[in-house]
């Protein structure tokens, strides 16, 4: 029987990019494997979130509106109603070990983004 492969999750910036983000650890696997080397993919700080892949070539904006993408489908938010953090970083950084488990990955070089309770709210209450 054949295995059925599961979607991304998806969304478009307000300036137009598409955001792709992984629903389980086996979908994280396919979204990292997908992205780009110079493209930005972004992970909470804390264990329990999509990685997220932000396609073309963003603007500040978009990786602003890629971030509280991250931070909203985050176990940190969903447990904790609180002001995220999450890493950035390009595909390029990501590294795999053979010890490591499914949908788990490692970072060489990454930058933070501290996502706000208010930015979080505020983006589930938008008409999408």
């Amino acid at each position: 029987m054949e295995e059925k492969k599961i979607k991304f999750r998806e969304s478009i910036t307000p300036k137009g990019i598409l955001i792709l983000a992984g629903k389980n650890s086996k979908n994280n696997e396919e979204l990292v494997a997908q992205a780009g080397k110079e493209e930005f993919v972004f992970h909470t700080v804390l264990p329990g979130s999509p990685f997220v892949n932000l396609k073309g070539k963003p603007k500040k904006e978009d990786l602003r509106y890629a971030a509280i993408f991250c931070a909203r489908y985050s176990k940190d938010w969903r447990d904790n109603k609180k002001d995220v953090l999450i890493h950035i970083f390009r595909g390029k950084d990501i590294y795999k070990e053979k010890t490591m488990k499914e949908g788990t990955f490692g970072i060489k070089k990454f930058s933070k983004i501290l996502v706000k309770k208010n930015e979080i709210e505020d983006f589930l209450h938008q008409k999408v």
